[in-house]
């Protein structure tokens, strides 16, 4: 991808009030999502140009490439943008586990329990 591309990609997308935005992850083939984190428009950058996943750390203050210390890398496969141009839909090849508590996902812990409709029985009607 060449530089200018890179950097027209990046003026489309919606930064927050903190130039900041939300970097949903996903696995590539079987598409699990993984995690969320944080990207400023560096750290989009580095993902875009290099491969590999880099986020901007909010509690720490810094850029932290996923795997770096942990061996957990996160091989760039593809990345979108939402409809608002608001979130980034990351997806990844990922090595080992995705979530800082050492599991494969950080969506594995409490189930809400929702209410789950079923489908309407045909096109365009409501299930009673």
């Amino acid at each position: 991808m060449t530089e200018d591309r890179i950097e027209a990609e990046l003026r489309l997308v919606t930064w927050n009030d903190q130039g900041l935005v939300p970097v949903i992850v996903q696995q590539w083939d079987t598409l699990e999502v993984l995690m969320m984190a944080w990207a400023d428009e560096e750290a989009l950058r580095r993902t875009l140009t290099t491969g590999r996943a880099t986020y901007w750390s909010r509690s720490r203050g810094q850029y932290w490439r996923k795997g770096d210390t942990s061996g957990h890398v996160q091989h760039v496969r593809g990345a979108r943008l939402d409809c608002d141009g608001d979130t980034v839909l990351l997806l990844v090849d990922q090595i080992g586990v995705a979530c800082h508590t050492g599991t494969r996902t950080c969506f594995d812990t409490t189930d809400l329990g929702p209410v789950v409709l079923s489908a309407p029985d045909e096109p365009g009607q409501a299930s009673s």
